[in-house]
This record gives structure tokens, C-alpha cells and sequence, in this order.
């Protein structure tokens, strides 16, 4: 995980977290993070890249839409970069500042 750019970490999350992950869909849920349009030019090959690296498999809904699924190697990715960031982040830091808290 750690050769992932951050937007690639960020869409190899969403993609775990949505229940059925397709395009337009983690589209509109990075850009209700990010606050800003994120552009298919930037999506797809990103997309591209972590099914390249085993982290996503593709598969088709119909004719236009493709969705995605996280695989175990990405799940694994996901729990390995969770005990790194455990390290050095305190969990009294993350409950005493969670976001919903403002």
C-alpha cells in the first residue's frame, strides 16, 4: 500500500466501504470528501492501476457501468496499513478528535 498515491488509497477505501462499488458511484463519494469534481480522466486510470496491482477486480453490471470489488490482497493491504498507522497514532487521539466532532 505504501507505493499507492494518496488518491489511489482513497479510492481503494471507498471502494471497500460502498456496497456496490460502480463508477459514478465512488465518482460522487470522493468528490463529496475531496469537495471538488473529480474528473474521469483522473478516476479511471487510477481504477486501472489498483486492478493492476491485485488490490480491485472489475466486472461488468451492462453495457456502460463496471463495477469493482476489493480483493483479499486488498483487504490485507487495508489491515496492514491500519496497524502501521496504529504505531504512531494513539486511539485515545482518534475517539477524543473524531471529524463528526468538528
Amino acid at each position: 500500500m505504501f507505493d499507492l498515491t494518496a488518491f489511489q488509497r482513497d479510492i481503494l477505501y471507498v471502494v471497500a466501504g460502498l456496497e456496490e462499488p460502480h463508477g459514478l458511484g465512488i465518482k460522487e463519494r470522493l468528490e463529496e470528501d475531496y469537495e471538488q469534481e473529480i474528473n474521469h480522466g483522473r478516476l479511471y486510470p487510477n481504477l486501472d492501476t489498483l486492478i493492476e496491482k491485485g488490490l480491485l477486480e472489475k466486472g461488468t453490471i451492462d453495457k456502460r457501468t463496471n463495477s469493482y470489488r476489493i480483493t483479499n490482497r486488498g483487504k490485507r493491504e487495508i489491515a496492514a496499513r491500519r496497524e502501521w498507522e496504529a504505531q504512531f497514532i494513539p486511539e485515545e487521539v482518534v475517539t477524543e478528535f473524531s471529524v463528526s466532532e468538528g
